[in-house]
Formats: C-alpha cells, sequence, structure tokens
C-alpha cells in the first residue's frame, strides 16, 4: 500500500504536463491546471506550422509548487483547437515536488491517452524511499501507476521502501 501511494504521490508530480483544461477533469489537479506555467531556457523556437515550441538549454518549468528541469522542452500542439496534445522533457529530466523527486532521460505527456511515461533509467524518490524501472508510466484518468521492466527480461523492478520510525523509539534513543 505504501508504495502504490508513493508511486501515485511521485508520479503526480508529473501533473505539471496536464496543462489543457480538457485534460484536466479530476478535481484534486483542477487547481493546479488553473495555474501559470512559467517556462525559463536559454533558447525557444516556435514552429506555428507544424504546431510544436521547442525550449532548449537549462530548461525550468514551473507550476505550483511542481518544477521541472530538463536539456530540452517539446510542446506539440493539436491542430484543431491549439490545446496542448503532447509534452515532452528531454534529457537530464528532473521533477520536484515538496520532497518528491522524480529523475529519467525522457518524461512524455500524452493527452489524448491520459498517460505520463517515464523512460531512460526512471527513478523515483520519496524520503528514503524509492522505486526504478525500465518504464514508468502512470494513467491520470484512472490515477495508477505502472513500472515495469519494459519486456527486457534482464531488466527489474526494484522498490525501497524503509519502515516509519515512530516518534517514541526516536525519543528514546
Amino acid at each position: 500500500m505504501k508504495l502504490q501511494l508513493l508511486c501515485l504521490s511521485l508520479i503526480g508530480l508529473l501533473f505539471l504536463f496536464q496543462v489543457s483544461t480538457a485534460s484536466a477533469a479530476a478535481p484534486v489537479h483542477k487547481d493546479r491546471a488553473s495555474l501559470p506555467i512559467t517556462v525559463k531556457s536559454n533558447e525557444m523556437t516556435a514552429d506555428n506550422k507544424g504546431k510544436t515550441a521547442l525550449f532548449s538549454g537549462k530548461v525550468v518549468a514551473k507550476q505550483g509548487d511542481i518544477t521541472i528541469f530538463s536539456d530540452k522542452l517539446v510542446v506539440n500542439y493539436a491542430d484543431k483547437n491549439g490545446e496542448v496534445e503532447k509534452v515532452e522533457a528531454l534529457g537530464n529530466v528532473r521533477i520536484i515536488q515538496l520532497n518528491k523527486t522524480g529523475f529519467a532521460e525522457q518524461a512524455v505527456y500524452d493527452s489524448r491517452n491520459g498517460r505520463i511515461v517515464l523512460t531512460g533509467n526512471p527513478r523515483v524518490v520519496q524520503g528514503g524511499d524509492s522505486i526504478t524501472g525500465k518504464v514508468i508510466t502512470y494513467y491520470v484518468d484512472d490515477e495508477k501507476s505502472d513500472v515495469s521492466s519494459g519486456g527486457d527480461p534482464k531488466a527489474r523492478v526494484e522498490a525501497i521502501i524503509n519502515p516509519q520510525t515512530r516518534k517514541n523509539d526516536a525519543g528514546s534513543r
């Protein structure tokens, strides 16, 4: 149960990718989706015809209490209404929310399928607890997550779960 809560909580920090109002149906995330997003980078290139925006060089994206660091951030817009369709954070991805941090080489939010996928040595850490695998996937609409070996028979999912220390035990030492 603690592992499942850890995964849901930690992957929830990736919610920054869910910026379209159509995707913000869950009341828990509705407030965050209405907050402004600030993106800072060394460069930005927009392709209106291609419906993309590329931020590169020490990218820092912030929305509320969530901050994403990456080498590049690519935003893909839908043709019809200009809503965000897919967002990709590439290279040295680090996502921080309070005491939770996610790491990967790539994070992709696919709004059509309502999922966020972390790949490239993905790892999520909260305090002394962590989970790793080949692929970490969070299904936004269903509020569930999967951590897998990506079909690689040599790869394994690993969770490190530390017991909680009781305040009484800490006081008696």
